[in-house]
């Protein structure tokens, strides 16, 4: 892996182009959310009812530990959004064992038929901007500048 520069060794015009960098993506990132949210609320969901949705229809069965991994969130936040869900007749737990199992309802399945297609569109589309070229080379980009 090819060692980052560090701060002494960059010029005072680099590190301007950085910070304008981070703060760009920062506002992209943001404006991204809201609008995310706005569109989200088609369906009464949250962004993160959404990640659950489309991770649980995703896969056949998934475990709840399996689940917290994927959407990056504490057991707490977790058990409570999935409680959520739940109440909603989105969501339904099977225990086995030590494992608990999620799946999706029939109401689940067909919200996930319903929205996912539309929200990934919707995300899409907020490269619209870009020509194909141009999108192949910011994902190379940001791909590269990840840690």
């Amino acid at each position: 892996m090819k060692e980052r520069k560090t701060d002494s060794s960059l010029s005072k015009q680099d590190e301007r182009i950085g910070i304008l960098l981070w703060f760009r993506l920062s506002r992209f990132y943001n404006q991204s959310i809201r609008e995310t949210n706005q569109h989200l609320k088609n369906w009464d969901l949250s962004a993160a009812q959404f990640d659950v949705l489309a991770q649980v229809g995703s896969h056949k069965r998934l475990s709840q530990q399996e689940l917290a991994k994927k959407l990056l969130v504490t057991k707490g936040n977790i058990t409570q959004l999935l409680n959520k869900m739940e109440e909603l007749g989105l969501v339904k737990r099977e225990q086995e064992w030590k494992t608990k199992y999620l799946s999706l309802t029939d109401n689940g399945k067909a919200l996930f038929d319903e929205v996912v297609p539309k929200q990934e569109h919707f995300q899409a589309a907020q490269f619209n901007e870009l020509n194909h070229e141009e999108k192949k080379q910011l994902l190379e980009l940001l791909k590269k500048i990840q840690k």
